[in-house]
């Protein structure tokens, strides 16, 4: 079956969704407690196994390696649930300390530093960064539309957020990060 994969067959993959996508989904739901966001981290795993089939590089059988991308999927998921809810209270705080009128302007001039800031990154770096950011894509979206690897994708997003994080320093209340 993996061999029929590699070479493109539809059919193969149809099989592989067939059997192991339920299992999928119920082991990213056990994780998140969240059936949407387990059917698209799901339909995120197959859709990689079909986009790098060729590449496959699997030791023991399909199903765990389905499996075990699911996981590291929900937990990926879960970091970024526990970062935004870490930044939930700085961002309520900070937005009510500034009175409305130096508000506005200070909203202003974080704005313009911010679009300086981007348009200041290496072009791929911007490319994905604005991909993410503004466009809202995942980073398997990123990787397809780019044709680069997740990986990349990845590297280069920590690398923009890292010159971001140092360009809007004056900005950002002490201890806060992007």
């Amino acid at each position: 079956m993996l061999a029929r994969l590699r070479g493109g067959d539809a059919s193969a993959f149809d099989a592989i969704f067939r059997a192991n996508y339920a299992l999928l989904v119920r082991v990213a739901e056990t994780m998140l407690r969240d059936r949407a966001t387990a059917e698209e981290i799901g339909q995120d795993v197959m859709l990689e196994l079909w986009r790098r089939r060729e590449q496959l590089d699997v030791a023991e059988s399909v199903r765990g390696y389905l499996v075990q991308a699911t996981r590291n999927r929900a937990l990926n998921h879960l970091r970024h649930l526990a970062i935004e809810r870490r930044s939930e209270p700085h961002l309520v705080e900070s937005a009510t300390s500034v009175p409305p009128t130096d508000r506005a302007a200070r909203e202003a001039e974080i704005e313009i530093a911010l679009q300086e800031a981007v348009a200041d990154l290496p072009e791929r770096c911007r490319a994905v960064f604005e991909l993410s950011r503004v466009e809202g894509l995942k980073y398997s979206e990123i990787a397809a539309r780019l044709e680069i690897s997740v990986k990349t994708v990845e590297v280069q997003m920590g690398k923009a957020l890292r010159v971001l994080r140092q360009k809007l320093k004056p900005w950002l209340p002490t201890g806060e990060n992007l």
